[in-house]
């Protein structure tokens, strides 16, 4: 096997925390009304969805534990009413 001269296989991994950038970024642009609008109706949006779905899908997942109409319509036929 060959062995490596230097023990990090970049060199300048090694030495990062020396190195220091005069270069800064540029600022950021401040999102304009239009834009906090569209994520803001894009955030309600998606909570009134899931809400919703709650409204409707727990009810759906819940079972019934007192008999219902069928359960009576089958005790009625079985005694003769």
């Amino acid at each position: 096997m060959f062995r490596r001269r230097e023990p990090v296989p970049f060199a300048f991994v090694a030495e990062a925390d020396r190195f220091r950038s005069n270069v800064t970024p540029p600022p950021r642009q401040r999102a304009s009304r239009s834009q906090i609008f569209g994520r803001t109706l894009l955030g309600l949006t998606v909570v009134a969805g899931l809400t919703g779905s709650l409204l409707f899908g727990v009810p759906a997942l819940q079972q019934d534990t007192v008999g219902g109409p069928d359960t009576t319509h089958q005790s009625e036929v079985a005694h003769g009413r």
